[in-house]
Parts: structure tokens; sequence; C-alpha cells
């Protein structure tokens, strides 16, 4: 889905998802899924430019696990910009740099992949706890 490069595009995001997901993951799950997706798009609204038309790109994809549930992974892309994402250090009275700590904490694993266009951002939730390499979809 696409979503506009402005503050309601992550609450756009975060109803679609949790719409869709509803009857599909765990309900623990999907509060992960709503808080890191939310952090993403609003990182990208905040730190990076729009992709053409003045949007940002949201995706997820589920595979079936083993047993344990599904593995989800969520992909936010937009038009890049000049530092990428970057895990900064806050105190208790930071104003604002916990989103991506956040993100590390309830994630299983995230990252950044850049082409010509601009940048996508990932995170992967494995209800086994361990990275999923065949989650990751090609930049």
């Amino acid at each position: 889905m696409v979503v506009p490069h402005h503050a309601t595009g992550a609450r756009l995001a975060r109803h679609r998802l949790a719409d869709e997901l509803a009857d599909v993951v765990p309900p623990a799950l999907l509060a992960d899924l709503v808080a890191v997706l939310a952090e993403l798009v609003g990182n990208a609204v905040r730190h990076a430019d729009p992709l053409p038309g003045g949007v940002v790109r949201v995706a997820w994809r589920l595979r079936s696990g083993p047993g344990s549930g599904p593995a989800v992974q969520l992909r936010v892309t937009d038009g890049g910009s000049a530092s990428g994402p970057l895990m900064r250090p806050s105190t208790p009275d930071s104003i604002d740099g916990r989103g991506l700590h956040i993100v590390s904490g309830l994630a299983s694993r995230w990252g950044v992949e850049r082409d010509g266009l601009g940048q996508s951002v990932w995170a992967e939730f494995d209800p086994t706890g361990s990275p999923r390499p065949d989650l990751v979809a090609a930049g």
C-alpha cells in the first residue's frame, strides 16, 4: 500500500495492518507489528524524502512457520535520506531518538536496503526468535 509522506501516513498504515492481520496473528504479535510499523513510517516521514508522488510504500509479508505461528516481515520504502537510519543514544530525558531502539527490541532483526530510487527499512518477526533468510526480499 502507499500512504502519504505525512504524519497521517503512519495512522493509515497502522489501521490497515491491524485490520488485515487481526485474525491471522496472535494479539501480542499484532501489537508489536503495529508499534514497529508506526515507528518505521514515522521515521520515513520525519527523516527521509518521499517517493515520487509524495508517498511512502508500506508492505508486509507472512510466512507460515512450522507449528510456532507465522513469521512476518514489514517493509517501509521511502525516497531515502543523506544519512540513512541510525540508532541514536538516548537518555531518560531525551525527547526523541528511541524509535529504532523500539524496532530493535520488538523485531527479531531489522535492516536497510538502498537502491537508486531510495531506501527500504525492514523488520522481521520470527516466532522462533531466529532470523528467517527466506523472508528477506531482494532490494
